[in-house]
């Protein structure tokens, strides 16, 4: 079934704001709302900056380094080092993790060469097949004009990319040999549900961030009748001269003198505000929010204790580790699927899709070894190759060390 090019843009017109909402909290734009109950008026609209949700997305990015295909009957890696890979893979798995899904986009050059441009999942969208990750149509807006408003839209079809011009309202229609769009989803934790994959800032990350945003800005406020307690003066004489409360505040001495009866003013001072309770409450919104990101305290800038080892910082980033080595998985299926249409642009020819089940991926280790890792890594692997000759390698070694 075809569904067309209408179809897809009303479809991305859907989601776009959903994935809009992860990058404002990504890039720390993204205004909580505010209860109005203790803000003054004029402070209504202010609201301090939180990077935990960029703090989540980074941690986990920078520790999927992909490295190289294995078993490359079809000779990807070289395409990909032909396109820049150390740009292209990062901002592939960084705009995945923050919008469920990117895409990269292939075309060629003047000599059928395939290049490879990753496009965020708010410039594009596709009908995928449940079975290879792939799409059977494709959108994307390749260039947008001053106001934002597409210029250059591609749709795609198997087979062929149709370009649409909006200056000159013309369409542009250039054939291929891929059996399948020559757009690739690459897509963060997907499942039957939802195909294009869940982001890593889930709407509990977005609902703390906003309560701890909250906190920091009341503790922003007490901060003000913390530095400078309100004071008062009672009993003194209604035609006396008003006391200036600024100079009062600022002054060192103040001297307030008796009236004509000899009686004095009481001078005293309320209760000053604690800053502990908005420390607390930020405290626990930061304990929440490293559950539900797989990060700790020390990561979100609570720092407790001493510096930790390798090894203590391995056990305490296991959920981390969990979700990192998922998302290997799905981001590797989605390479896989992208250099396999590129050799096909490269090639000129209609391979099938299961011509490269043995090609798999290879990924630097998750967390690099310190010293003392990988004299236990030694010691570990000459124990097992005196138990069975052979069996490591320069690449196994390689995956467990990284060197």
């Amino acid at each position: 079934m075809i569904y067309g090019i209408d179809y897809l843009r009303n479809k991305l017109k859907a989601k776009r704001h959903r994935v809009m909402t992860r990058y404002a909290y990504y890039d720390m734009k993204h205004l909580a709302q505010d209860f109005d109950i203790s803000t003054p008026p004029k402070l209504r609209y202010w609201m301090n900056c939180l990077g935990w949700c960029a703090k989540a997305v980074d941690s986990l990015a920078d520790r999927l380094d992909f490295r190289e295909f294995m078993d490359d009957n079809f000779n990807m890696n070289e395409i990909y080092q032909m396109n820049n890979p150390d740009v292209l893979f990062r901002s592939a798995i960084l705009g995945a993790l923050i919008s469920s899904c990117d895409f990269i986009y292939i075309s060629y050059d003047e000599e059928h060469y395939p290049r490879l441009q990753v496009i965020d999942g708010s410039r594009a969208t596709g009908i995928m097949d449940p079975i290879t990750g792939m799409l059977t149509e494709g959108y994307a807006i390749l260039d947008v004009d001053e106001h934002g408003q597409p210029s250059i839209e591609a749709y795609f079809v198997p087979g062929q990319t149709h370009y649409y011009y909006k200056e000159s309202n013309g369409v542009q229609v250039i054939e291929n040999s891929a059996p399948y769009p020559l757009l690739v989803p690459i897509i963060n934790r997907p499942d039957a549900t939802r195909p294009f994959g869940h982001s890593h800032i889930s709407r509990a990350c977005m609902s703390i961030v906003d309560s701890a945003m909250r906190t920091v800005k009341r503790s922003e406020i007490a901060a003000e009748f913390y530095s400078v307690p309100q004071k008062y003066v009672l009993g003194t004489d209604q035609d006396a001269e008003p006391i200036d409360k600024w100079s009062a505040a600022m002054s060192a001495v103040l001297e307030i003198t008796k009236d004509d009866s000899g009686e004095k003013p009481v001078v005293g001072q309320f209760a000053q505000q604690a800053m502990t309770p908005h420390l607390d409450q930020l405290k626990m919104f930061a304990a929440l929010f490293a559950g539900e990101t797989g990060l700790t305290l020390e990561d979100l800038g609570f720092a407790s204790g001493n510096p930790a080892s390798s090894d203590a910082i391995k056990a305490a980033h296991e959920n981390l580790r969990l979700k990192a080595r998922a998302a290997q998985k799905s981001f590797a299926s989605g390479f896989l699927n992208a250099g396999y249409l590129a050799a096909c642009v490269r090639d000129n020819q209609p391979y099938r899709r299961s011509q490269i089940y043995m090609t798999t991926a290879k990924w630097n280790p998750i967390f690099e070894p310190d010293a003392s890792s990988m004299s236990g890594i030694g010691d570990a692997a000459l124990k097992l190759q005196q138990a069975f000759p052979e069996y490591f390698d320069e690449t196994k070694l390689k995956d467990l060390m990284g060197v």
